[in-house]
């Protein structure tokens, strides 16, 4: 059965003033100003897309309303997570840990880039476990796409690394990754970020 093609979602500036808890002129300023990326209707009205509200919002460090992750990420499959590490012991050590773990997940392993994408396209999970430190890769370049491209949904990714320095960090933070492990794993933490995760979309 063919998908059916995903809604686009526009707000109005009034609607964006309410989500965020702001007067209507505040949501037009930042429109204005350049702040926020709108386009106008032939009635001189503003109109925000989805993915621009949500952009505006993770850049400023703003909370995003639960409604917005749910409709920005509804291409995914929620039950469904793939752990991307070519190390293939920490790869089914990390798979116990999460089947042992209160959260009911598929989970599906890839050991090296093409299996990667292949599950990431054909099984789009909603959660992602990525290594970036795969031979012959840049993970930061995989993340980014995997965050970008409309291919696979926009699913939440946690991205693992055994070299952890503030720069490390900062560049998968900035290719997309919504969070940040250096290895060896704190797996308290790891089960923490997946139930954080988890909360905002089931």
């Amino acid at each position: 059965m063919a998908k059916a093609p995903r809604k686009i979602r526009i707000f109005s500036a009034l609607e964006v003033a309410n989500l965020c808890g702001v007067v209507n002129q505040t949501a037009i300023n930042w429109i204005r100003n350049g702040y926020l990326k709108a386009f106008m209707t032939p009635g001189g009205q503003y109109r925000i897309y989805l993915e621009d509200l949500v952009a505006f919002l993770e850049q400023r460090k703003m909370r995003v309303p639960a409604e917005l992750v749910t409709a920005t990420h509804s291409d995914v499959d929620w039950s469904r997570l793939v752990i991307i590490d070519d190390d293939a012991e920490l790869n089914d050590i990390v798979k116990k840990f999460i089947e042992k773990g209160p959260l009911a997940f598929t989970i599906l392993q890839a050991f090296d880039g093409f299996e990667a994408g292949a599950l990431l396209t054909d099984k789009r999970p909603g959660f992602v476990i990525l290594d970036i430190d795969l031979p012959g890769l840049d993970g930061n370049q995989i993340c980014h796409k995997i965050k970008n491209e409309p291919a696979f949904g926009k699913p939440f990714v946690i991205t693992i690394t055994g070299l952890d320095t503030d720069e490390i960090k900062d560049r998968a933070l900035e290719a997309g990754s919504d969070a940040f492990l250096p290895k060896p794993l704190d797996f308290d933490l790891l089960g923490s970020i997946l139930a954080d995760f988890a909360g905002k979309v089931r």
